[in-house]
């Protein structure tokens, strides 16, 4: 029977079964239930970050696209990914005055609190190289997705040079372990964790809402951060 033609009692329960609809589909996570599982499964499948820290981390890396752009045009290649305003550069650019260029820029972007400059001074990386990291990203994603207790949802991926960088929101137990599958994935030469890590509480409590940073982050064995670049990565041992 048509919708038009049911009795007027029947219209708001639609109505409401539509809305659930509406709002599960824009939640990113297609099942919500009540209950110690559902939050695990919610902390696992779900971005951590706020929507509004979202939109400014796209919002920051299409303006490092548009000013590295402006500035070195295609003598250098300068790429910016940022996770809750921290942002991670890597690339190539011909000298060390033009890696502290692209530095400063970066950091004048609004809604920039942190740059991790992992810039290499050298000659563009050839196409094969960039072409082997976009594959090695995603197999990491894709090693992410089927291994359980890892938030794959909330971690970014960056691969430059066979180099893994994971960003994301984590807890010191979830961090080592996607660095162990990363590391484990046959090409990565290094994992490098840029990860805020929180606990494990601030995230059941409330896993919509920025939780404090517990510590920068967990690792082995600690990285020698590049020249001129800012601390806080730490590495993986690959296998």
């Amino acid at each position: 029977m048509p919708l038009s033609a049911r009795p007027l009692s029947t219209r708001p329960l639609a109505r409401c079964l539509i809305s659930l609809a509406c709002l599960s589909a824009l939640s990113g996570c297609g099942l919500f239930i009540v209950g110690g599982t559902a939050a695990t499964t919610a902390m696992v499948a779900t971005d951590r970050r706020t929507a509004g820290e979202q939109v400014d981390d796209q919002t920051i890396e299409l303006r490092v696209s548009s000013e590295m752009n402006k500035a070195f045009g295609d003598k250098a290649r300068v790429l910016g990914t940022s996770y809750a305003g921290r942002l991670l550069l890597v690339g190539d650019v011909p000298t060390e005055a033009d890696r502290q260029k692209a530095v400063t820029i970066a950091r004048s972007i609004q809604k920039v609190h942190q740059v991790d400059d992992h810039i290499r001074v050298g000659e563009i990386t050839p196409l094969s190289v960039r072409t082997n990291d976009t594959w090695l990203t995603s197999k990491v994603k894709s090693e992410f997705v089927t291994t359980e207790g890892v938030p794959f949802r909330t971690i970014k991926v960056t691969t430059e040079r066979g180099v893994v960088y994971l960003m994301g929101k984590v807890t010191a137990d979830e961090g080592e372990r996607a660095a162990k599958v990363a590391s484990s994935i046959s090409g990565v030469n290094k994992v490098v964790k840029l990860f805020n890590v929180v606990s494990r509480e601030s995230l059941i409590t409330d896993p919509g809402k920025p939780a404090p940073v517990t510590e920068s982050s967990t690792s082995s064995a600690p990285a020698s951060p590049p020249a001129g670049g800012s601390g806080g990565a730490q590495t993986m041992p690959v296998k």
